[in-house]
């Protein structure tokens, strides 16, 4: 894979192994990594490799977590390769939807495959059985040779109770136009072995890559972060980890971390451009929390199920300030705090590229 220079990727070989790194270390590391310190001269499946994939549950998320790290990304351009097959969106990690490069879609499915059908299992205590999720999904890939499939038309084949599960047992990707700016319900969908291309690899070489996403996209970390985003087990992430040259750090607490050789670790006063996310952006979900980039006292303010999409934020200093959102062709801003003038007047040009951008 293709690097770009990422801010502070020198001084990571200067810090000895098992060195404490403090929260605002470990933010700077995440911000780096998740280019939201400088934004990347990349291609958009590179940038997709780096961030470790990107959470998509609302479409217009795709776009402006791309926008906010990749130099010169265009809408068009994202939608373009959507519709080209060199990334790829399906529900992956959790059981959740995420955009991830082409090369990346076999193995990240085949990794999460079999704890995700367990999961399944577990939630409808055997009713329907395995046998009848495998019975609907045979029938489902039937239907499907013949070209996609909107959500009701699956439904309306299946019912609702088995469409859900039998999506477990034959591997479905969200086809455009469904799932883009333009149209932003992901509903239509394919078939994975035709859209991306025949099912290769192994469970575990799935698992390895994860593992490896992570850490250059979040780390340092911990096995159970590592597990927590992936929606593995911690044991199975701790076998995958003692099979790679690591580097060893602790935080301020003691907690043991892994990371790969030469990631990233700029210096704790690196300077944090002001930067705003989109719903459901994963740097701010709890593997990542002993970062800080969402302050304890302000994640009820984003995440809790009378907002079931979450809301998007800026960043200011590297941690979430507050949250935005576009009006009448201009971005309007919630701040949690008084900020600075400087500040704001950063956040104001900023504020009108995003607003350039959606137009």
């Amino acid at each position: 894979m293709k690097v770009d220079k990422v801010p502070g990727m020198a001084s990571a070989s200067r810090r000895p192994a098992d060195s404490v790194l403090t929260t605002r270390e470990l933010n700077r590391a995440l911000l780096a990594r998740q280019m939201l310190l400088e934004r990347a001269k990349v291609t958009v499946p590179e940038a997709l490799t780096r961030m470790a994939f990107l959470q998509a549950q609302y479409s217009p998320a795709i776009y402006i977590g791309l926008w906010s790290r990749v130099a010169g990304v265009e809408r068009a351009a994202v939608t373009d390769l959507l519709e080209r097959r060199a990334i790829i969106q399906g529900t992956l990690l959790r059981s959740t939807i995420h955009v991830v490069a082409a090369d990346d879609y076999w193995p990240a499915a085949l990794a999460v495959r079999d704890e995700r059908r367990t999961a399944q299992l577990r939630a409808v205590r055997g009713k329907p059985s395995a046998d009848e999720f495998r019975a609907a999904a045979d029938k489902l890939r039937a239907a499907l040779a013949s070209g996609p499939l909107r959500q009701k038309e699956i439904d309306t084949l299946l019912g609702p109770g088995l469409r859900g599960g039998a999506g477990l047992w034959v591997d479905l990707v969200r086809v455009p136009p469904s799932g883009t700016w333009d149209r932003r319900r992901a509903d239509l969908y394919g078939l994975a072995e035709e859209w991306v291309g025949p099912e290769k690899g192994t469970a575990a070489d799935g698992v390895d890559l994860l593992v490896r996403r992570y850490l250059a996209g979040f780390g340092p970390a911990t096995p159970k972060e590592i597990a927590n985003w992936a929606g593995l087990p911690v044991a199975t992430v701790t076998a995958a980890l003692d099979g790679l040259d690591l580097r060893r750090f602790r935080t301020e607490a003691g907690a043991a971390l892994v990371d790969l050789p030469g990631a990233p670790l700029p210096d704790a006063a690196t300077p944090a451009p002001v930067r705003f996310l989109s719903n459901w952006d994963a740097a701010l979900l709890v593997h990542a929390r002993r970062t800080g980039i969402l302050p304890e006292e302000h994640r009820p303010k984003i995440f809790h199920t009378r907002a079931p999409q979450s809301f998007p934020t800026f960043l200011v200093d590297g941690a979430v300030a507050g949250t935005w959102k576009f009006v009448d062709g201009r971005v309007e801003l919630e701040e949690f705090a008084p900020l600075p003038r400087a500040v704001r007047t950063e956040l104001a040009e900023e504020g009108e590229r995003l607003a350039a951008f959606h137009a």
